[in-house]
């Protein structure tokens, strides 16, 4: 990654895909100095969809209408088939290059010091290795590693611009940065493009919009979803789904309050370790009123309520603490046990505003929440029933490309709390799980939360995305904390072991995925509007009024359309609005008692007698096909 230092290992696991776009980077910044000589670059590295460039260039805007011209000019690069070589420097010749302006630039400038190699060199510990890499007349600060020739950079395309301050500090200066993508073969570059115009097709803040399914209304608040009735008749549906599900395994269905006192959080260590990612606490109303009655600073009031010295309430970040008091409420035997309790809790996130985005990333969201209390023995077999139930809901939804991320504790953080012996069991149980799946997977130090290790399904979606939903988590901690007691068959009491657990995640951000994967064509279960019965003309309206009789009796969500339009407009605006099937009727199939059946992703499907039709449709709903 050119200026960002790499250790040997990380070096060494950059895949070839990686060195290729950090290759390109550097094709783009010689192209881009070629036509502008006076640009000074900062630095450029490949990411996970291609690589950027950050660099400093007066008197020129670069614009999307520069891009035809530096991809041009990146092909002639690419086509001199230039040497990436590599140079191991000492830190008085980089100052040197830098000083001259030819360390990420050519020195076409009235101060030709390129003050940011200047700065990224002053970065380099001491007695660290320093090293440059040049291709052509460009020379840059690099860790490495390279294509071997500029030849291989030719599957190109610049995508994007934006304004970037160096370092991502906004107190230093603003910069240029340019993004491109790349890939090894004009094949694979293609189906790049192709997918990214498919994903603009299938965008769910668009579809979300235009099939009425979900709003965002500044006057209610950035990140807060409204769900429109289209929109929260998919909600309902997956929420019958899911609670069908838990009856089957012995779940309860519980209710918690939207906020709780700070006490609950201080214990279970939300508060005030994760405030940046919480609403502010208030204080109770009477403490509140004092505080103003003597007027007292907002910075007052914080400091009180962190420190204790204050009463208050919290909107709540997460359900457990609610469902652990739950579970207090009374005294258990390990016969009592399993304990599994489910809420479709709502939650409430401080996220950043330029960090929201549809219904992926809200303030305020619905999560498929469970708490399973167990004994230590019980644990392996209670993880392994929910993912089970994970597996169900991915199955029914067709999303069965997925892969698992085994989240660790990292031994040397003091972010996670408890006993290093009990961690070691949560994160045995999860692997042998993960084993039990039979999936890829992969172990991620540093990644679990901070009281316990997870395992997250990461599902690939239609067009290859990748999106991150169930999760299911093993708690020794938060028992501990709350100092949970069952009594045990030795007449003695014991901790339970907490299971935390959510196959959907969250109920907004799994259904913005749900609208992009199925590009809003729903399967007939879920969608929110089944059937469009579509009369040809007045003669055939009676008919066609009975046939919505029929359908709504057998509990279909089923409308008519008496428009006066033709029957073409009729149809044309049900496929817009992807209702699944089409009933069109004309007077022969009225005299027949049929209908003629169209759907909307397959196409005219012929006439049908209506008591078939009926049937194979109360069919393929209760069977929730896809």
């Amino acid at each position: 990654m050119s200026n960002e230092r790499k250790t040997l290992d990380e070096r060494a696991q950059m895949s070839d895909l990686e060195r290729l776009r950090h290759s390109c980077a550097h094709v783009m910044a010689t192209a881009i100095l070629r036509l502008w000589p006076n640009a000074q670059f900062a630095y450029g590295p490949p990411v996970e969809s291609g690589f950027y460039y950050d660099f400093d260039l007066p008197n020129h805007r670069i614009t999307p209408d520069d891009f035809e011209t530096i991809e041009a000019e990146m092909k002639k690069v690419a086509r001199e088939n230039q040497k990436f070589e590599k140079r191991i420097i000492s830190r008085e010749e980089a100052r040197a290059l830098a000083e001259s302006g030819r360390l990420g630039g050519l020195g076409e400038r009235p101060d030709n010091r390129s003050v940011f190699k200047l700065d990224l060199i002053d970065k380099i510990p001491e007695g660290e290795e320093i090293s440059c890499y040049q291709n052509g007349d460009f020379i840059d600060l690099c860790a490495g590693p390279h294509v071997n020739y500029t030849s291989k950079c030719k599957n190109i395309k610049l995508m994007a611009v934006s304004s970037s301050y160096y370092l991502g500090d906004d107190s230093k200066p603003q910069l240029q940065r340019v993004y491109g993508t790349a890939f090894a073969t004009p094949e694979e570059l293609a189906q790049h493009l192709h997918n990214l115009e498919e994903a603009k097709k299938r965008d769910h803040r668009r579809l979300g919009k235009e099939l009425q399914l979900f709003a965002v209304d500044e006057k209610v608040g950035q990140g807060l979803i409204l769900w429109l009735p289209k929109g929260a008749v998919i909600r309902q549906q997956l929420q019958d789904f899911i609670s069908e599900e838990l009856r089957k395994t012995g779940y309860s269905q519980v209710f918690t309050p939207h906020i709780g006192k700070l006490d609950l959080y201080r214990t279970s260590g939300h508060f005030p370790y994760y405030k940046e990612s919480q609403f502010a606490a208030i204080p109770e109303r009477d403490q509140f009123q004092k505080l103003a009655d003597e007027k007292c600073s907002c910075a007052d009031l914080a400091a009180g309520l962190e420190s204790g010295e204050l009463d208050g309430y919290l909107l709540k970040p997460m359900n457990c603490p609610h469902h652990i008091r739950i579970f207090a409420q009374s005294p258990k035997s390990y016969r009592d046990l399993p304990v599994r309790l489910a809420e479709f809790g709502t939650v409430y996130r401080w996220e950043q505003s330029g960090e929201l985005g549809g219904m992926t990333r809200v303030r305020a969201f619905t999560q498929d929440d469970a708490h399973l209390f167990c004994t230590p023995e019980q644990v392996g077999a209670e993880i392994i029933g929910c993912l089970k139930l994970v597996k169900t809901v991915l199955t029914t939804l067709g999303m069965n490309d997925y892969r698992v991320r085994v989240s660790l504790r990292d031994p040397d953080s003091s972010k996670y709390v408890g006993d290093p012996a009990n961690w070691d069991k949560a994160e045995e149980a999860l692997r042998q799980a993960a084993i039990w799946l039979g999936v890829p997977f992969t172990e991620e130090p540093g990644e679990a939360a901070f009281y316990g290790p997870k395992i997250d399904f990461v599902i690939k979606d239609v067009i290859g995305r990748e999106w991150q939903l169930g999760t299911v988590q093993v708690d020794y901690n938060l028992p501990e904390r709350f100092e949970l007691e069952y009594i045990g068959a030795d007449n003695t009491k014991h901790r339970p072991v907490m299971i935390h657990r959510a196959p959907f995640g969250s109920m907004e951000r799994f259904t913005g995925v749900l609208i992009e994967h199925f590009a809003g064509h729903f399967p007939t279960w879920l969608s929110p509007e089944q059937v469009r019965v579509l009369p040809i003309s007045e003669k055939s309206e009676v008919f066609a009024s009975e046939v919505l009789a029929q359908l709504q009796a057998a509990n279909l969500r089923a409308t008519l359309d008496t428009a006066p339009d033709k029957i073409g407009a009729k149809i044309r605006n049900a496929q817009l609005e992807r209702v699944p099937y089409m009933l069109v009727i004309g007077e022969k199939e009225a005299a027949l008692q049929s209908v003629s059946v169209r759907h909307a992703k397959r196409g005219d499907l012929g006439v049908r007698p209506l008591d078939e039709f009926l049937a194979d449709l109360v069919q393929e709903v209760a069977s929730r096909s896809l």
